[in-house]
């Protein structure tokens, strides 16, 4: 765990939009008061767009400095916050956080730039809430403290409530309480996990602590140390049931189905910043939340739920394909290519192999690359035409050939063409499936047929054909301003597809360790106890008592043998000694050890035990010994 590197950066990062906003509020606030003049609209969107643009630079250094050989956590910060609960500001980034960091401060300008003259409503407030939503994406990827975890787990909803409910479609005020209902239902059932995790911890280590990981310095037992049980007379406090809790939040937000309907709604409903953020950014929590937290605290329960949840996964897959090829709304049916992409994601990741979860780390980028791209180029167009129904156009490329291009590469990137993102992380997925389930394999492959046929079919209806629209003949290509967001977008597209090991080298050692760490605590929770050791025979401990070697109780036939040398001693010494003396002859016998005989004799024959204390016979005294 690194935490000399830039001690302060991911701070920086993480809250440099947020304190931007903040300090526009209080200016335009003040200006108020004063009756002076306030910010203008120009303003805060440049203010916005230079804070955006800063924050991506300050996060190029994480890239930059990150050791691609430690899988650790590096970049770490630890300061108490309530130190008496376990709470703590506690960040720090692996190879799986990494690149969900870089692409969030890579969208985020790039949505201010590409909404500039699309809002016009509400500009403070619109660039305010843009902010805000950043520095609670950005606070979510590196946290690891839980509870600090769940703080920008719910602070996202906020921002995103109000971006869909104000500035959204005609249903915006609908799709928005949808979102936030779905999610804050599942985020209240991790809260119970998380909280029913932290008392099981506080019971094996008497702290509080809600930390994941051990921080560097500091001796504690950390989340990830704590043994949850596999089964036990208090169900809640099982495996299951908690990864069920945190699973069903995450689930929503992923989506998977059946927990999707909140999604198509939301990403029309929404601007199209908004629909950016959200298929780039957001769902990706769902999915981060699954590797950084379910799988490593509930390794066991992953055994049990894994056939569930690629089955579901082939279920979106497939489901999401289909739907989309039905679609006559353009933005819908890029919002259900999303439930199919991220079927993708949760397969590769259940798949619980290195190549199977390195895929799938790396698809989340390019789904929010090539998704947020498709929704980027969708809005552009509803600007001009102020529809999105396929039916409406034709011939499209004519009078916009550079968006017709570009359309076209964004396309074949969603689809999977070689030499594009989406190829790579696509492949890796259908790879380490494979080796985990052949079946599963083959059934999502047909995921990626049904992927080029509505696109495609979609594209060409759009694109292609003559233009029988009056309305379409008058359509003005890109913009400098809107080329300039489109080949943002494009550079990493083509660049991850070029050259995927600058990515995946980097995310390959933390997720290598991250299934070491599910493997280790798998077979250490499903270890049998050990039995309680038998207690030790009345031999032994006598033996011990005597100063005498350890040795096994003498079978019958050794038994009897004894038995006889005994009885021969005592006959010989019977006329010299007193019958206390022939007593103990036995014990004084070298090489013999009797008492094994008699102790067995007594054990059969309690009302016997006294017997060698009496004048012995030569008849007598086998029968008394002899076990």
């Amino acid at each position: 765990m690194d935490e000399t590197s830039n001690p302060y950066i991911l701070s920086l990062v993480t809250f440099l939009p947020l304190v931007t906003g903040l300090v526009l509020l209080a200016l335009t606030l003040l200006a108020q008061l004063a009756g002076a003049k306030e910010p203008t609209k120009q303003v805060w969107r440049g203010v916005g767009l230079v804070s955006t643009g800063l924050t991506f630079l300050l996060s190029l250094l994480l890239f930059q400095n990150f050791d691609a050989t430690n899988p650790g956590f590096q970049f770490v910060e630890y300061a108490p916050w309530l130190p008496d609960l376990g709470i703590h500001w506690f960040t720090g980034i692996d190879g799986i956080s990494l690149f969900l960091v870089l692409l969030t401060t890579f969208l985020m300008p790039i949505v201010l730039l590409a909404s500039w003259n699309d809002i016009t409503k509400s500009v403070r407030s619109y660039v305010f809430f843009m902010l805000f939503l950043e520095t609670g994406m950005l606070g979510a990827f590196v946290s690891l403290n839980l509870f600090q975890f769940y703080v920008f787990w719910e602070v996202m909803l906020i921002p995103m409530y109000f971006i869909i409910g104000i500035w959204g479609g005609p249903r915006r005020v609908y799709a928005a309480v949808k979102f936030f209902l779905f999610t804050m239902f599942g985020s209240l059932l991790m809260l119970v996990a998380m909280l029913v995790l932290y008392y099981l911890n506080w019971q094996q280590a008497g702290v509080l602590n809600f930390d994941l990981v051990a921080p560097p310095g500091v001796e504690a037992t950390a989340l990830l140390d704590t043994v949850v049980p596999v089964a036990g007379d208090v169900w809640w406090k099982t495996q299951f049931w908690l990864f069920a809790a945190f699973g069903l939040a995450f689930a929503i937000k992923v989506p998977i189905v059946p927990f999707h309907t909140w999604l198509p709604d939301a990403h029309v409903e929404a601007p199209t910043a908004g629909s950016v953020v959200l298929a780039g950014v957001l769902l990706k929590m769902g999915t981060y939340g699954f590797l950084r937290f379910a799988l490593p605290l509930f390794p066991n329960a992953v055994d049990t739920f894994t056939p569930a949840v690629i089955t579901l996964s082939l279920i979106g897959i497939v489901y999401g394909s289909l739907v989309a090829m039905v679609q006559p709304d353009i933005k819908k049916l890029v919002a259900y290519s999303s439930v199919a992409h991220l079927g993708f994601v949760m397969l590769g990741m259940f798949a619980l192999n290195s190549t199977g979860v390195n895929g799938s780390v790396l698809q989340m980028v390019n789904h929010g690359l090539s998704t947020g791209a498709l929704f980027l180029l969708v809005g552009m167009l509803y600007e001009r035409r102020h529809t999105r129904l396929i039916s409406d156009f034709g011939g499209i490329a004519k009078p916009m050939p550079v968006y017709a291009a570009l359309f076209g590469l964004v396309t074949m990137s969603s689809i999977g063409l070689p030499m594009l993102n989406g190829f790579v992380g696509e492949f890796l997925i259908l790879l380490g499936t494979y080796f985990a389930n052949k079946l599963a394999a083959v059934i999502a492959t047909s995921g990626v047929v049904l992927a080029a046929v509505y696109m495609l079919w979609m594209y060409r209806r759009v694109m292609f054909g003559p233009v029988e629209r009056v309305e379409n003949q008058s359509l003005i290509d890109l913009s400098l301003r809107e080329r300039a967001v489109m080949l943002a977008m494009v550079v990493p597209i083509i660049w991850i597809g070029v050259q995927p090991e600058v990515f995946l080298r980097r995310i390959e050692p933390s997720v290598v360790e991250l299934l070491r760490h599910v493997d280790e605590r798998r077979s250490m929770t499903a270890a049998p106890q050990a039995p309680e050791p038998a207690p030790a025979p009345v031999e032994a401990t006598r033996a011990e008592d005597e100063g005498e070697p350890d040795e096994p109780a003498a079978a019958p036939d050794q038994g009897a043998e004894t038995s006889e040398e005994a009885t021969e001693a005592g006959a010989s010494a019977q006329a010299a000694e007193s019958p206390e003396e022939i007593a103990d002859a036995p014990e004084t016998e070298a090489g013999s050890e009797p008492p094994a005989a008699e102790e067995a004799s007594v054990e059969e024959a309690p009302a016997e035990a006294d017997a060698p204390t009496s004048e012995p016979s030569d008849a007598a005294a086998p029968e008394e010994v002899s076990p």
